[in-house]
């Protein structure tokens, strides 16, 4: 009759040790440590490996190392020259002082993403529309240097900001597709212009050169003759200047005396 409450509280006893073991034996990751508190008080950062606690008494906090990638939600943000966008980043950051980003800061992931939105709003909006688009990486690393500034005090490292995609209005596409246009059209005009520059020169030079030595231009005609009879096979009939049939002339009368 005796075994019943022997065997209930052996049952008792062990489920109390099995109890008392879980909670104060603790396995932390390479990449985790536990901020651990006694009666409330900050006691010290441990791990990883085997951690062990005092039941009851000690708390741990867990937190990880690894480098978190944060979505800022697109803001819209009406720039320097009045123009309004839809902007989204993305915020590259990681702790390295655990106990700060649990004692200074309720929760640092959602203070880190707020407080990010609210500076993609401010520099995006003291800055051109032209030079959100042709100077990203020096608005990243405005972006960046801010952030980690005012994370710091949180135990947080921001590594990098990147703004992903900026959204513009109907009309500005429209405008900007126009503006791209006419600059097109104005290199293509200014590349003719220059072809035909260079083209006259040459001309010019050629003609120079041909003026100078009248045999060269009898040369280029006779080519020009030749091309055309090898391309052609219809007879073609050509005027001959007198100076080239002057030697035959000069010739026949030397026979003719």
């Amino acid at each position: 009759m005796e075994t019943l409450p022997i065997s209930a509280s052996l049952i008792v006893i062990v489920l109390f040790l099995i109890f008392v073991l879980s909670s104060a034996i603790r396995i932390l990751r390479e990449y985790e440590r536990g901020v651990v508190f006694r009666l409330g008080r900050l006691v010290s950062v441990r791990g990883p490996g085997l951690i062990l606690l005092i039941p009851v008494i000690d708390k741990m906090v867990k937190v990880s190392l690894r480098t978190v990638v944060m979505d800022v939600p697109p803001q819209d943000i009406i720039t320097e020259d009045n123009v309004s966008i839809k902007v989204n980043a993305v915020v590259y950051f990681r702790v390295i002082q655990p106990q700060r980003a649990i004692v200074e800061v309720e929760n640092f992931l959602m203070a880190t993403s707020q407080f990010s939105q609210t500076t993609l709003r401010s520099v995006l909006g003291q800055s051109e529309l032209d030079d959100l688009l042709s100077q990203r990486e020096k608005i990243n690393q405005k972006l960046q240097q801010i952030i980690d500034t005012h994370t710091e005090p949180w135990g947080i490292k921001v590594s990098n900001v990147e703004v992903k995609q900026i959204d513009l209005p109907q009309e500005m596409q429209r405008a900007m597709a126009k503006q791209a246009e006419a600059e097109r059209e104005r290199r293509s005009k200014v590349i003719a212009a220059e072809g035909e520059f260079q083209a006259s020169q040459r001309l010019a030079d050629a003609a120079r050169i041909l003026s100078d030595q009248p045999s060269a231009l009898t040369l280029r005609y006779l080519q020009t003759l030749r091309e055309i009879a090898t391309e052609n096979n219809s007879t073609t009939i050509f005027p001959v200047p007198i100076d080239m049939m002057k030697p035959f002339l000069n010739m026949d009368k030397g026979q003719g005396k």
